[in-house]
Parts: C-alpha cells; sequence; structure tokens
C-alpha cells in the first residue's frame, strides 16, 4: 500500500512540476486542446450521437438482444 501511494505522489508531482513550469505558449495549447476534446465528447454527443437503443427498446434486457443480434450477424455475414 505504502509503495502505491509514494507512486501515486511520485506520479503527481512530475505533471504538477511540469504545468508549472510550462511556459505561457504551452498552457494555451493546453488549453486550446481542452476547449477541443469538450467540444468532440460533449456538444457534437448532444447533437448528432443520439441514444439509438433507449429509443427503440424499453429494456435493458431487449437492448442486450439486439446487441447480440447484431453483434452475431454481423460476425456472420463477414465471413
Amino acid at each position: 500500500m505504502n509503495r502505491i501511494l509514494l507512486f501515486l505522489n511520485r506520479f503527481i508531482r512530475l505533471y504538477y512540476d511540469g504545468f508549472r513550469d510550462m511556459p505561457n505558449w504551452g498552457r494555451k495549447i493546453w488549453i486550446i486542446i481542452i476547449i477541443k476534446l469538450f467540444i468532440m465528447f460533449a456538444i457534437l454527443k448532444i447533437f448528432f450521437f443520439h441514444d439509438f437503443l433507449k429509443s427503440k427498446y424499453d429494456n435493458d434486457k431487449q437492448r442486450s438482444e439486439y446487441v447480440r443480434d447484431q453483434l452475431i450477424n454481423s460476425h456472420a455475414t463477414h465471413d
């Protein structure tokens, strides 16, 4: 347990020191990257990727059967 905590402490300190000593242009690049990731995963998901399974099926059992059938049929048609 002590070794894990020591490893985590070193890991966090490495990144903390790296970001603290980073030049201003590096921080601006990281801000741009974080904003881009937020747009890709949060905003685009809301508008373009609706929940297909929840809209077509009422419960988890029906959803899992549909996914299983799609996986099996997809595998059989590609052989």
